[in-house]
């Protein structure tokens, strides 16, 4: 059994076991779509590391006193993050004119109610598992931007959540304008946390180098 597969196993087995709600109770006996485990699979649990804060199926209610379910819900210290998979078969290709409407209306009730909202597309998780993995590094990084190794400095733990939110490539020049330091100051600052495996050079020479985040 590998890593993720027994961290999956308790995970669910965890949520199961505490949820009193018999209806949530109900959906996770007959365990996940086959979307959200890969979405697990092969986005979240390589980029993140572990399933902490996740939970499968999480009820929310609608504006008319009923009950929706959001395949994932992310919950650090209770925050609200929703993500849904979004397969791509004939239910999407042929979606009707009022099941459209309702999908807009529970993005719209989910926005308002306070939620960050994360859709995935199926076909992204197949075709572009690393694009999907900076997705939700950038996610995470919304609820947990304080989450850095103590040993850093505040000016590179500020350089790292930079490289959290953003999802794509940056060079020394923004982070300079963002810490607001010299260039050197920045370049020193990105070669620290590239020693420290932290990011990772993107393309470029010497100096005009791009940096991301490390997946």
């Amino acid at each position: 059994m590998s890593r993720f597969e027994q961290q999956y196993s308790e995970w669910l087995a965890n949520n199961l076991e505490r949820e009193n709600n018999h209806r949530r109770q109900e959906l996770l006996s007959k365990g996940l779509g086959h979307g959200t485990v890969e979405f697990l699979r092969s986005v979240w649990f390589p980029a993140v590391g572990n399933l902490e804060h996740l939970y499968p199926e999480w009820e929310v209610r609608d504006f008319n006193n009923g009950y929706r379910y959001l395949d994932l819900a992310y919950r650090p210290g209770g925050a609200k993050g929703g993500i849904e998979i979004q397969g791509y078969g004939p239910h999407a290709r042929d979606l009707d004119v009022r099941r459209f409407k309702d999908l807009c209306r529970r993005h719209c009730l989910l926005a308002l109610d306070g939620w960050s909202f994360l859709p995935i597309a199926y076909p992204s998780i197949v075709e572009e598992p690393q694009q999907c993995q900076q997705l939700v590094l950038a996610f995470v990084g919304k609820f947990t931007a304080t989450d850095v190794p103590a040993s850093l400095t505040w000016l590179e733990a500020e350089a790292l959540r930079y490289a959290r939110r953003l999802l794509r490539p940056f060079t020394p020049m923004e982070l300079r304008e963002h810490l607001k330091v010299t260039i050197k100051h920045a370049r020193r600052i990105l070669h620290q946390l590239v020693d420290r495996q932290l990011l990772d050079i993107v393309s470029g020479t010497q100096r005009s180098r791009t940096y991301q985040l490390r997946v």
